[in-house]
This record gives structure tokens, sequence and C-alpha cells, in this order.
């Protein structure tokens, strides 16, 4: 016990730390730059996104706005509200109207908390599959990865990174329908949840009580029914939330399948998120090799619906986002990472893209 709440400790350490070096660093760039000069803060600002000064402020950008709306208004229809998962802002309204209508400090509350989980469950899992010093990595890794600024933004990031760690560390210990109650949580959160059915049924099949623990995965799918059911009642269209998608974002299933992201992105020339894409497509592969196919199928599957569903606009848009949550990147990062140098070497790396990631996105400019 001691020495869990000891290595507890060391992950909340570089939560901590890692988030005040952000948080600096966005006031920061808001005290020496001018954001006003950009022109996409007067398309895409709105004064419900500013509660408390800048300093709060900051990390409420883009989708911020629907996720705000949202706990405080609820979903609509026709609008792009449904494509925004329910239970986020699920949890953000009722502390918002706590906090007397303070919604951007509620949901970077929620965010943060869920954040400072998701760095314990990350230290316990690695420690698990990895042993101590590879856990130590990978929750570096974390601190530091180039997107990492979005698990203190009103988003659902963190919030879903917490929710599928838990699972798949209940999986591990063969509580699967405790697994399976939180999967679906993680799949009211993000859709792409559902790739935890397959992970898990992955490790469901080879534990001993195989009938129950495959019926513990599958409460996943059956919670996740709830939210387009929710929406039925509600709005009269269930499926609303993929309906949305075909809003602002312009986005299709592409019958090229996984494919389509790829394929797309290279019409579009956007060399950048294929180079994304394509390196965590790899990483998604070495975790398969490094980790077992249970966290090779949860990465693969993640990163599957993402390039399924380009944009017309921006075929592989907010790629860089969704790598952010796929732990097993992460955790293989760590494994292959034996030597200092190559600590130290994609230590600096990851900075430098988080620390660009951060400025940008204090002075609206898209990040992912």
């Amino acid at each position: 016990m001691e020495a869990g709440q000891r290595t507890a400790r060391r992950a909340l350490e570089v939560f901590a730390w890692s988030r005040f070096a952000l948080w600096t660093l966005a006031a920061g760039t808001l005290l020496l730059f001018d954001s006003h000069h950009n022109p996409l803060r007067y398309r895409w600002d709105r004064p419900r996104l500013h509660d408390l000064g800048p300093v709060v402020d900051v990390w409420a950008r883009w989708d911020s706005d629907w996720y705000v709306q949202i706990a405080q208004h609820g979903y609509v229809w026709p609008s792009s509200r449904p494509a925004f998962f329910p239970l986020y802002p699920l949890l953000v309204g009722p502390l918002g109207h706590l906090l007397g209508g303070h919604t951007v400090l509620a949901g970077v509350i929620v965010s943060l908390a869920a954040c400072a989980g998701a760095f314990v469950l990350l230290d316990r899992l690695a420690r698990l599959k990895l042993g101590d010093a590879a856990a130590s990595r990978a929750v570096l890794f974390l601190a530091v990865f180039p997107t990492t600024l979005f698990l203190g933004a009103v988003y659902s990031e963190s919030l879903f990174l917490l929710l599928s760690l838990a699972a798949f560390l209940l999986a591990e210990r063969g509580h699967f329908w405790a697994a399976g109650v939180t999967g679906g949580l993680a799949a009211l959160t993000r859709p792409v949840g559902l790739a935890l059915v397959p992970a898990l049924a992955v490790l469901a099949w080879r534990s001993p009580d195989r009938r129950r623990s495959l019926a513990g995965v599958a409460v996943i799918p059956a919670l996740f029914a709830l939210y387009p059911l929710t929406l039925w009642l509600w709005l009269g269209h269930p499926l609303a939330f993929l309906g949305a998608q075909r809003g602002i974002w312009r986005r299709h299933f592409s019958v090229w399948g996984p494919l389509g992201g790829f394929v797309e992105g290279i019409e579009q020339r956007a060399v950048k998120d294929v180079l994304v894409a394509a390196t965590l497509v790899a990483l998604a592969v070495a975790a398969w090799r490094v980790l077992g196919a249970a966290y090779g199928t949860y990465a693969l599957a993640s990163l599957a619906l993402p390039l399924s569903w380009p944009s017309d606009t921006h075929a592989l848009w907010s790629i860089a986002r969704f790598g952010l949550v796929l732990f097993p990147i992460v955790l293989t990062l760590a494994a292959l990472s034996t030597t200092r140098w190559r600590t130290a070497l994609l230590t600096l790396g990851l900075a430098a893209f988080c620390i660009d990631s951060v400025i940008k996105w204090a002075l609206w400019y898209w990040v992912a």
C-alpha cells in the first residue's frame, strides 16, 4: 500500500508541475502577444467563453463553446451539439450552477480533476505491464505530449482518458462487469469509447470465466445506446450525433474505410496530418507487439474510427488530439525508450511540439 501511495504521489507531482508549466506558458503568451490580431478569434470567440478573466478563459477555445452550450442549455436539433457526447457536459453543468454560473471554471475543474486521476491510473497500468522505470517515463511522456494541453481545457479528453484507463485496469484485474460499466461511461464521453469493446473482449476471452466476463464487456454498447435513445426521446433523431458530423466538419464515411483518411489527406496535401496519422498507426501496431493484442486492438480500432470518417475540408482534422487519449501509444513509447538518450531526445521533441501547441492555442490558432 505504501509503495502504491508513493508512486501515486509521484504521478500527481508530474501532473502538478506540468499543468502549472502549461498554465504559466498560456498566461504568459497572452501577456506578451495580442490575440485580437487573429481573425479566427472573431469568428469563433463567444461571450460565454469569458468567465473569470484570461487566466481561466485561456482554456476555453474552439470546441469548448459546444460543451459550454450543452452544459448550459442541453441539446437541440438541427445543430452541431449532438456531435459532442453527454457525460462531460453533464458533469460540468451542475458544477457550474453550484459555482454561480461559472461554467468555464467548472469545465476546467472537471478536466483537471480527471487529468489528475488519469496520471495516477496511467502510472498504475504502466507499472503492471512494464515495470517501475517505464511507468515513470510513460507519465512524463503524457505530461509533455504535443496535445496534452487538452487535458486541462474545457474538452472531454481527460475524462475519457481516465475512464478508458480505469476500464483496462479493472479488466486486467478480472473485474469485467465494473470494466464494462466504466467503459460504457467512456463511450458516453466520446464515441471512440466503442473501441473498448473488442479490446476488452480479448481480455475477457482469456479469463477463466469467459462467459461472465464477455457479458460484462457487453455492458459497454448497452450504455452507449442510452445516448441515441435519449436523442430519440428528446429530439426525435436518434442518430443526430452522426448527422451533426456532416455540419460544420463535413465528415463522411469513406468507402476506403480506415485508408480513407490517408487517401483524402494526401489529396488535400495535408502532409503534417498524414505524417501524424502514420506515426500513430505505426505506434499502435508496435503496441500490439509490446503490450499484447488487447492494447493493440484498442489503439488500432480507436484510430480506425476517425480515419474512416474524414472531412471534406480537412481530412485528418484533430488527429493529433485523438492520439492524446490512446494510452497504449504512450506506454509503447515508454517501453521503447530504454536508454537515457532516447528518453531525453523523445522528451525534448515532444515538449517542443507541446510548447508550440500551447502558444498557438492561447492565441486562438487551431491546434487539433
